[in-house]
């Protein structure tokens, strides 16, 4: 419904703002007129700063061209207006409108809430793409849950969206994770080995050990240190992905393709290469082959294949990155974690040396973790292998809670996860808070009698009219706005809206409650409040799917 209004609104505007231009005898082209809801409640329901946009274009003081536009504005969903500080068109709307949304939610049900901002553009989603060294940590963690959130909330607005792990299982860590498991296994028989300085020191790797001479026994100490290592390797990856893709099934997150690093040293870096020399964007110097990445923006030209005739990590990146172009995605969006920041401008030269528009990647940037516990910070090493792993807060909190707190904030701030706050169960806890309008709203159901909740209910619907008191309005207007919150989030590459929105709802939800009685001797206004908490039910159902988190019935 939220679409319809604003799409009413910006038509009967420029229907009147062409009026005004044909009126005062101007020949412009008439912009883009945004609407937009106030974040103050005295400021009505919708804003416009169509009159600001037109005073540079027109050459008169917006106030005056806002006082144009209302002599010839018209829409029949329209209560109200006023002309606020320097031009502000505020409008306040009639209720028909909000009666409309419970209509359309009760009809749509599921599908409520799904616009197509996209068109169907073909979106690739990268995210995590952890080595495959380790299980994987809370900072891993954040950012599974915002691609996750962030790719589904693509697809409810309409882009044809894939997932994509892409596997770091090529280069120096793997051979440092066999390095470090050939000792893990030696210590399992029995041996005085140590780990040198830079290995991968977690417990985890002493279960592969343990493993490797469950299914070994001693026999591979007959073999090469270089074929011990390769087989030690081998090992510990399959065992490490498999531990990957369990956790992250754990915390509800499936990746539609698993992209492995090792198939881009099949050739495909040497044909990314070869096409940047084609393009006159390599040069060799010091030995080295060197990609212009200044030429596009990056502070410096950047080293591609090392002297050694090794590519470097950034050569697999550039590989990897034609491949996902030569997928014919009309958009790429990658989620990276803080510490790879600096590394945005190289790809995006890459992309754009390709001959494609850099904007067709775009990179999210989701900052550090601080796990949070009796209100002291909880240590995090995964070379000293005292770190915390995604396994381990999904045990301790649920997955529930866990996806909700990965989100709850900006990517782009750091965030505090109290763990201890995560397990409450009481009002103070904002996922306990939402669940639970989802359990009373059951509640209130089961408590309803059959006439109420029959079909007579829905198919000739209820008085409401009656819905008028301002927890009511202010209700209806948060469900309306479902639909809003979805092409926002997904404009802003920001999930974390989802959460938010969610937890608003919850509150107006309460707030009508603990005010206003559901089931009363008067029969009509029964039946209107229960079609406006079956309403409610369902779009509390679809925040919560798309959030991946479930819905109770009770609590």
């Amino acid at each position: 419904m939220i679409e319809f209004v604003e799409n009413k609104l910006k038509e009967d505007l420029k229907t009147a703002l062409r009026e005004v231009i044909t009126a005062e005898d101007h020949d412009v082209d008439i912009p883009g007129v945004d609407v937009e809801v106030p974040r103050e409640k005295s400021h009505g329901d919708y804003a416009t700063n169509i009159a600001l946009v037109m005073a540079g274009i027109l050459k008169c003081s917006p106030r005056q061209i806002a006082e144009s536009i209302m002599k010839h504005f018209s829409c029949e969903l329209v209560k109200d207006y006023n002309i606020a500080g320097p031009g502000f068109i505020n409008f306040t709307l009639n209720k028909k409108w909000l009666y409309k949304t419970l209509d359309l939610i009760m009809s749509r049900g599921k599908e409520y809430g799904k616009i197509n901002a996209g068109g169907g553009q073909r979106v690739q989603v990268e995210f995590v793409s952890a080595n495959p060294t380790g299980p994987l940590h809370v900072g891993h963690s954040r950012g599974a849950v915002v691609g996750d959130v962030l790719a589904g909330v693509l697809s409810t607005a309409g882009y044809d969206v894939e997932k994509e792990y892409y596997i770091n299982d090529a280069g120096s860590q793997m051979d440092i994770m066999g390095e470090s498991t050939l000792v893990r296994y030696k210590q399992a028989l029995g041996q005085d080995a140590e780990l040198p300085e830079n290995a991968y020191a977690g417990d985890y790797l002493k279960d592969v050990g343990q493993d490797l001479k469950r299914e070994y026994g001693d026999s591979l100490l007959a073999k090469l240190e270089s074929e011990q290592m390769e087989i030690c390797c081998e090992f510990a990856y399959d065992k490490m992905l498999t531990l990957i893709k369990e956790d992250l099934n754990g915390l509800g997150v499936k990746f539609d393709t698993w992209f492995s690093e090792r198939d881009l040293h099949q050739g495909e870096i040497k044909e990314a290469v070869d096409l940047l020399t084609e393009k006159g964007y390599i040069y060799e110097e010091d030995g080295a082959v060197w990609f212009k990445s200044a030429h596009f923006g990056d502070d410096k030209d950047r080293v591609v294949i090392k002297s050694d005739g090794s590519p470097t990590y950034l050569a697999a990146d550039i590989a990897y990155h034609l491949d996902k172009l030569k997928r014919g995605f009309d958009l790429l969006i990658n989620i990276w974690g803080a510490d790879h920041h600096g590394y945005i401008p190289r790809v995006k030269a890459a992309v754009e040396a390709f001959g494609y528009s850099p904007d067709m990647l775009e990179v999210v940037v989701v900052q550090m973790v601080t796990l949070l516990r009796e209100g002291k910070k909880v240590p995090m090493s995964k070379r000293a292998g005292s770190f915390v792993t995604l396994r381990d807060v999904v045990e301790e909190v649920g997955q529930d809670a866990a996806r909700y707190f990965y989100i709850m904030r900006s990517t782009d701030s750091h965030f505090d996860f109290d763990l201890d706050l995560a397990k409450e169960q009481s009002n103070n806890n904002p996922v306990y808070y939402i669940q639970y309008a989802h359990a009373r709203i059951q509640s209130i159901l089961e408590n309803a009698d059959d006439e109420l909740m029959g079909e007579k209910i829905l198919k000739e619907k209820s008085d409401l009219t009656l819905l008028k008191s301002e927890e009511e309005i202010d209700l209806m207007k948060l469900l309306a706005r479902y639909p809003e919150e979805i092409k926002l989030s997904a404009e802003k590459r920001q999930p974390h809206y989802m959460t938010t929105y969610a937890y608003e709802l919850a509150n107006a939800f309460h707030v009508f409650y603990n005010k206003r009685r559901v089931i009363t001797d008067d029969r009509k206004m029964s039946a209107a409040r229960i079609y406006l908490v079956l309403a409610t039910r369902q779009v509390l159902k679809n925040i919560l799917n798309l959030l991946g988190i479930s819905a109770p019935d009770q609590m």
